[in-house]
């Protein structure tokens, strides 16, 4: 049996809102929903989906490095958004990202997300080969 590895990006924020930003269990590494924050946990980018969605997806890489994997190793992506249509708009950027192949996954259009500034969550699941 592998022990689960936390990980915390951002302790103080996490603790604060009672989450662990990924845990790692066997192969297998779980990342919660990375939104566009500062260190502080105070929404950047308001307004602006494209931005949002790109300071998601360096959040996801600093904790996807942590574990020696890149976005080749994501297995499952699911996006929440509270505007499914400017994401439409923006969602192209995932081919600068997914360079290799598209994970599975939902795009789920939700009525709000933690903070009312938040437009975008992008959360994933990773398999790490041994």
């Amino acid at each position: 049996m592998h022990a689960p590895d936390y990980f915390l990006l951002r302790p103080e924020v996490e603790k604060a809102y009672g989450y662990s930003h990924a845990v790692k269990i066997g192969n297998s590494i779980k990342i919660s929903g990375a939104v566009s924050m500062d260190d502080e946990g105070n929404p950047t980018a308001v307004g602006d989906m494209e931005q949002q969605m790109k300071n998601c997806y360096a959040d996801l890489d600093k904790i996807l490095k942590h574990y020696g994997c890149t976005f080749d190793d994501v297995v499952v992506e699911n996006v929440f958004t509270t505007d499914m249509p400017k994401f439409l708009e923006v969602a192209g950027y995932r081919a600068e990202i997914y360079k290799n192949h598209f994970p599975t996954g939902s795009w789920l259009g939700v009525k709000e997300l933690a903070l009312p500034e938040f437009l975008v969550e992008i959360e994933l699941e990773v398999h790490k080969p041994e």
